[in-house]
């Protein structure tokens, strides 16, 4: 149970404002690193005697090569299925199968999902979907400890098995959220990134009317691949900007996370002093 810690919620009144309200009344409240107070520190000296602040520290630790290295640990394979996951019987897996559903491509370990989870018991159904068989395996292990009867796991590659399965699931798909995805920075393996086109019109196609999608990055340039992407379906989804544009800064991001939870990367990545990207859509009506 300690390790859920890592997802806390910052914020509980809005917890999930994205759903409640027509779609964002006002931006959450900004969520900080672990520590929140500043704690004045002096300049240190590289190995040439040039004094660096910590500001440029943490651009320097911030390079391309490093965050390729942090999402490497991942050990996400290089061979990804290309099999459809099996479609579960959802009366066995939910308590209650009709209740609207959130999907999270690239779950992870779970904790961020299921925090939502315990959050909307009777409201919600979740599902995870994750290439790594182990972090499903152990995230279905902790759902089950902690008798959530609303949310599950499955080991898919959701590019391949994404459409099949929310096309038998029972109750309407509200909200698919695509969190920090792996980057895969060489050119070559572009190709491996999550958001392909053929995956955003699945996720736009099974969405009902008034269905939202959220994706978030630490690295811009992937947060413009899936921006791009996902804006090029104008003519059925419909950018926050277009409703509330005080929620974006200058260049079009949300200001703030609207779940009010955030996930094991995102929490590193802010206390690193990144930016977190940020865009949300909602289906036309």
């Amino acid at each position: 149970m300690a390790s859920l810690l890592c997802a806390v919620p910052r914020t509980t009144g809005s917890l999930y404002s994205i759903l409640s309200s027509p779609f964002f009344k006002k931006p959450t409240r900004k969520l900080k690193p672990f520590f929140s107070t500043s704690i004045p520190q002096p300049n240190r000296k590289c190995s040439n005697g040039v004094a660096v602040s910590i500001a440029e520290e943490r651009e320097i630790a911030r390079s391309p090569q490093l965050v390729a290295s942090e999402y490497a640990e991942l050990n996400l394979s290089d061979k990804f299925s290309e099999e459809p996951a099996p479609v579960p019987d959802w009366c066995d897996i939910y308590s209650d199968s009709t209740l609207p559903l959130m999907v999270d491509i690239g779950s992870g370990s779970g904790r961020f999902l299921m925090w939502l989870a315990k959050r909307n018991l009777d409201s919600m159904n979740y599902l995870g979907l994750e290439i790594r068989q182990k972090l499903v395996k152990r995230a279905n292990y902790w759902a089950n400890e902690l008798a959530l009867n609303n949310i599950h796991f499955i080991f898919a590659n959701a590019t391949v098995s994404f459409k099949q399965l929310v096309s038998t699931y029972p109750g309407p798909l509200t909200l698919v959220s695509i969190l920090c995805p792996d980057p895969h920075f060489k050119k070559k393996y572009h190709k491996r990134r999550v958001v392909q086109q053929p995956l955003v019109e699945s996720i736009v196609d099974s969405l009902i009317p008034g269905g939202r999608v959220f994706v978030q990055s630490d690295v811009l340039e992937v947060a413009l691949d899936m921006r791009n992407k996902f804006d090029t379906i104008s003519d059925e989804l419909l950018h926050v900007d277009k409703i509330n544009p005080s929620l974006l800064d200058n260049e079009g991001w949300l200001l703030s996370n609207p779940m009010g939870i955030r996930t094991e990367r995102e929490i590193h990545a802010e206390f690193e002093g990144a930016k977190i990207y940020r865009r949300v859509y909602q289906k036309r009506k």
